[in-house]
């Protein structure tokens, strides 16, 4: 038995038809020359042997009694690998567009609590002969770190499958065996902790906030307070229904990179520069660029290095995407000098963002105020703190494998809220740069031109930093092969 933490919990008390919480990737895989067997299957007996290596396919919500307090993890003494890897055809002919408006109603439906939070879907009929591969995991469970932390922890980094040790042998106690005493006071042990915790961080917090009311008045400041304004109202930032559009783009890790170099910024900051563009783009014919920049909402990690726990740790920062500025470089240089405050105020705080609160009464009150903002359409009237989430997840430099299959995409899909309907969010993989776009369909009906727009903006700023330099040697045809079906 395992509570939750504050955040983790946070994901489920929030969660609502219309806004379902967890993350996912959708991966295309090329089957070995010859092959002949059930993928479907494979990958079943993969995960089999494996799935004690990984304590969160088998962790179950158990709630509190009068849900008190937030739920606890227990374990799932049997699970049940046929209602959690399931097989899906795709209508032919099979292509990019079809895998992904699959892929976008898969992402719709909000994962069973009755069970653990995840499900595979192994997607057959590609024209191309490749195999796709859609996995959910609620967000309660893991952050976008962990799960690239999962991700090579379930598959192998050649195609013969790793040997992989035997399961411990040992009992486990199911759920229906916890007492309310049991649960009570697990909760109440957890609750304690957290109160004695703000309290030893209570005078480090407030020196900390006086440090950054000090530089404040810096050189760093105006970049700071840019950050911080709100955001233009924009047919992103609606009340949402629970349909989701998805589409997926891929970019040259090298050449992003080199752009990078070139500026004087980070990867980072090239992918803000790359998601200002195409939304400059695809406003100028959805109502019109607005005059003020849009605020992009950025998940900045709070893991220390080596940590792969599976759960969420990450907060939220704001950084200004200069999108009132016409000129790519000009835009590029603006946002690296807004990002660049953020990460100078971060650096400050991280070690003192709590990931874990007090949970009494959490649920009654959380779920109830998550069901009345959607159904008030608040987000239609209030202005929008951000416009867009956008985040930037370091995934594996090699290729993975499973089952004997080589993937070759990694394309994530995130969560959308009511007053932000579209997220962007990109893991960089064996070369290259895996963007996934996830709109909610009453926000952006075509998610797609966004895509494309990205694209263009990607291929516009590297042509402009050509033109000032030697040419940059990046991946983009084989890219283009691996990712068009």
């Amino acid at each position: 038995m395992k509570p939750l933490s504050g955040l983790d919990s946070l994901f489920l008390h929030l969660e609502t038809p219309a806004t379902p919480m967890h993350v996912g990737s959708l991966h295309l895989y090329d089957l070995p020359k010859g092959y002949a067997g059930d993928f479907h299957a494979d990958v079943k007996r993969h995960l089999a042997g494996r799935i004690h290596l990984v304590p969160l396919f088998r962790r179950r919500l158990h709630t509190l009694p009068l849900a008190i307090a937030n739920p606890v993890w227990v374990d799932d003494v049997d699970v049940d690998l046929d209602a959690h890897v399931r097989r899906v055809r795709l209508p032919r002919p099979g292509t990019q567009a079809q895998l992904e408006a699959c892929a976008a109603r898969l992402h719709s439906s909000p994962l069973d609590r009755s069970r653990p939070l995840w499900e595979m879907h192994v997607i057959e009929g590609l024209a191309t002969g490749q195999v796709g591969f859609y996995m959910k995991i609620h967000h309660a469970v893991l952050d976008g770190a962990a799960g690239v932390a999962l991700a090579d922890t379930l598959l192998d980094r050649t195609p013969a499958p790793r040997k992989v040790p035997a399961p411990a042998r040992g009992k486990r106690t199911p759920a229906d065996a916890l007492g309310i005493a049991d649960l009570a006071g697990a909760a109440l042990r957890h609750d304690l902790a957290e109160y004695a915790k703000l309290v030893r961080h209570a005078p480090a917090l407030a020196r900390m906030l006086a440090g950054i009311v000090r530089s404040a008045r810096g050189p760093a400041a105006p970049a700071a307070r840019r950050n911080l304004a709100p955001g233009p109202r924009t047919p992103l930032n609606v009340s949402i229904t629970g349909e989701r559009g998805f589409a997926a783009a891929s970019i040259s890790l090298a050449e992003a990179k080199h752009v990078a170099q070139a500026h004087d910024a980070t990867l980072n900051d090239v992918v803000l520069a790359l998601c200002s563009g195409a939304l400059r783009s695809w406003l100028a014919g959805h109502g019109g660029v607005p005059r003020e920049p849009l605020v992009a909402g950025m998940p900045l990690s709070l893991r220390e290095a080596g940590n792969a726990e599976y759960t969420t740790q990450a907060t939220m920062t704001l950084v200004n995407l200069a999108t009132e500025i016409e000129d790519p470089v000009a835009r590029l240089r603006a946002i690296r000098d807004a990002s660049g405050a953020v990460k100078a105020t971060a650096r400050r705080v991280k070690s003192l963002i709590p990931t874990d609160t007090p949970s009494l009464g959490a649920p009654w009150v959380l779920g109830g105020l998550a069901a009345l903002y959607g159904r008030s359409r608040l987000a239609d009237a209030l202005p929008p703190i951000m416009n867009v989430v956008i985040s930037n997840v370091p995934g594996p430099r090699e290729p993975l494998y499973a089952a004997g299959a080589r993937m070759r995409t990694y394309w994530p899909l995130s969560i959308v809220e009511h007053g932000v309907g579209l997220n962007i969010t990109v893991v960089s993989y064996c070369g290259a740069l895996d963007f996934g776009l996830v709109a909610a369909r009453s926000a952006v009906p075509n998610v797609r031109a966004i895509a494309r727009a990205l694209e263009a903006a990607h291929a516009e700023l590297v042509g402009l930093t050509r033109a000032r330099g030697p040419r940059v040697a990046g991946r983009a045809d084989d890219i283009g092969k691996r990712s068009r079906t």
